[in-house]
């Protein structure tokens, strides 16, 4: 006979003796507290209800765990990884800020590595995301290959500015041209 009460995975239902009722695939609140229902409330092997929710029988006796202790806010999926930067510490920021503007010709990198001299553990991709939410990133012009004049470029520039025909360059002075 079937249990009065289960979820049905298949049509995402929870059925009863006397009706159903629909719960949101995306609802992962409903999901991880019907799992915990069923468990506790109307027995079973944990680990085949477990994999029927798609966790694992750790993690049910681990949500089951935070259910006994905050109730069922507890089972709110929580946001994983770190809750605090503890790299881009506010000291942080202030030393690479200041880094700027004592050297604004020196490069994340060498700012980066009088941070870790002086004890912060920081590294170059910090550095690099600090200076760009301060919008202190400076466009960096790559030098490009000079084009060699060509003959009709420079007649027009003598043409701009005719010289004397037969006066001698000067060395040092300014202006002058080599020809060759």
């Amino acid at each position: 006979m079937n249990a009065p009460l289960h979820f049905n995975p298949k049509t995402l239902q929870l059925v009863g003796p006397i009706g159903k009722l629909p719960v949101a695939a995306a609802d992962q609140l409903a999901h991880r507290f019907l799992m915990l229902l069923e468990g506790e409330c109307l027995g079973g092997h944990i680990g085949d209800l477990a994999h029927k929710y798609g966790f694992s029988r750790p993690r049910y006796y681990q949500l089951l765990g935070h259910y006994k202790t905050g109730g069922l806010r507890a089972l709110q999926p929580q946001k994983t990884g770190p809750k605090t930067n503890y790299r881009r510490t506010d000291e942080a920021e202030r030393q690479v800020l200041r880094h700027c503007f004592l050297d604004p010709d020196a490069s994340p990198a060498v700012v980066a590595q009088k941070l870790r001299q002086t004890q912060f553990q920081i590294s170059l991709r910090s550095v690099q995301r600090i200076i760009a939410d301060y919008g202190l990133q400076k466009k960096t012009l790559r030098a490009q290959p000079q084009k060699p004049a060509s003959p009709g470029a420079d007649a027009t520039r003598r043409k701009a500015s005719p010289a004397p025909a037969r006066r001698r360059p000067q060395s040092g002075a300014r202006g002058a041209s080599t020809a060759g």
